[in-house]
């Protein structure tokens, strides 16, 4: 593409140029803390009403940076290499606005934002700062985040003024976040674990712990049953109207509808979704899952025709793929036992 490189570690040299040139310009600082000195100062400025200090305006002249040391005592730091990381220095009590395309104006005071590493001891960039240039560079006219980004936009905000322009500024859209079922917090994979259902789309192995989580697809979702429960996640179209194709979606959508609050995650709302979409579809469409279903079962289907007849027969039974299995196994394997417990109370 016109814009690459697009790893950020190949683009590190391009995040210091900026971050240097923020410095330079008086918009951000060289801070030489070691780890020992910032667990130092939240011990030390802890108080009753400031239970959690942070590197602002107030605590930033009682660290170690170049806004405290002097000219020849920061080129020394520089010249022998000591490690540092440079902080944005962020404005005195100035309002700070911006309009988002969900929430409307939003505006915050400056010094209620801490001053936010931008690039770190190993050159890196913080995301603070990469998404500010990224997106400058790479020509982004809209940006989607979750509302937890929301507090750092000041950061953002500023950044673009000093660096770029407020005028070249994407638009932006904080979206709601999808909630867990009881509504308190944001749905982690947790609490999948915990109440039994998956929180990935697909399969997906932790590669520090090699624990594999169980995807939507793999449980027996239909892809237009999961694209359609995501749509209504925070989100509708002013109808009635709940089962919608792709293209609908697409024909129907608008930023105008996005609700400002998160979503409470259902897992039996989900299931109505693809319970429906079982319906709604011709057996065909998904008869190759289903077939590699009975496969792993040890169940051999030749006749494709009569398979697809026999889905069609007992779709409006099966909320999940693997359900089929279930309902319609014995149309092609006869029972190894006979189920007498469902049978007893009809005697």
């Amino acid at each position: 593409g016109p814009y690459a490189p697009y790893r950020q570690s190949e683009r590190k040299p391009i995040y210091r140029q900026y971050a240097e040139q923020l410095v330079k310009d008086g918009y951000a600082y060289y801070a030489f803390d070691s780890a020992e000195e910032l667990e130092e100062m939240r011990t030390k400025f802890k108080t009753a009403e400031n239970p959690s200090p942070q590197y602002n305006h107030v605590l930033r002249e009682q660290m170690r940076n170049s806004l405290t040391l002097g000219d020849d005592e920061v080129t020394r730091l520089l010249s022998e290499e000591a490690p540092y990381v440079i902080r944005i220095k962020m404005p005195l009590d100035e309002t700070i606005s911006f309009t988002d395309m969900i929430r409307g104006e939003v505006s915050f005071v400056s010094s209620q934002s801490d001053d936010k590493v931008l690039l770190k001891a190993d050159g890196m960039p913080t995301y603070h700062l990469a998404v500010v240039v990224d997106d400058y560079l790479m020509k982004i006219t809209h940006a989607f985040r979750g509302e937890e980004w929301l507090p750092s936009a000041p950061v953002h905000v500023m950044l673009w003024k000093y660096l770029f322009g407020l005028e070249n500024m994407p638009q932006w859209a904080h979206l709601p976040l999808i909630l867990k079922p009881d509504g308190n917090g944001k749905l982690s994979k947790r609490d999948g674990d915990r109440l039994g259902f998956p929180v990935f789309a697909m399969n997906w192995t932790d590669p520090r712990t090699n624990d594999c989580a169980q995807g939507f697809r793999e449980r027996g979702f239909l892809p237009e049953a999961f694209i359609n429960m995501l749509a209504m996640l925070g989100w509708n179209a002013g109808t009635e109207q709940e089962l919608f194709t792709l293209e609908e979606l697409i024909a129907n959508f608008s930023m105008e509808r996005v609700h400002k609050g998160g979503a409470k995650f259902d897992y039996e709302k989900a299931k109505w979704f693809n319970h429906e979409w079982i319906k709604r579809l011709q057996a065909s469409s998904y008869k190759p899952q289903v077939k590699k279903l009975f496969e792993e079962k040890g169940i051999v289907i030749t006749d494709d025709k009569k398979f697809e007849t026999v889905l069609e027969l007992v779709k409006e039974r099966c909320t999940l793929l693997p359900d089929f299995v279930q309902q319609a196994a014995f149309f092609f394997q006869s029972p190894v036992e006979i189920d007498t417990n469902t049978l007893k109370p009809k005697w």
